[in-house]
């Protein structure tokens, strides 16, 4: 398996610390997540922050979720 890309930790991490910030977990994230029309699974999310490795509407979808429309880079 390869390593995680430096990108695609930071992204990870930017993505975590959002749900940090604003107080939401993984299972809390798929509740959010099914408010807005989206099915996902605590382990599923667990994985892809884990790996790094999702895609942009995936992300986009998690920050509108938990209410999120600004990001500092």
């Amino acid at each position: 398996m390869p390593e995680q890309t430096e990108w695609e930790s930071r992204i990870a991490n930017m993505l975590k610390g959002e749900l940090k910030r604003n107080g939401v977990t993984y299972a809390h994230l798929v509740e959010k997540l099914a408010d807005i029309g989206i099915s996902e699974k605590e382990i599923n999310i667990a994985n892809k922050l884990s790996r790094g490795k999702f895609s942009a509407v995936f992300l986009m979808q998690c920050l509108e979720a938990i209410g999120v429309s600004e990001l500092r880079l």
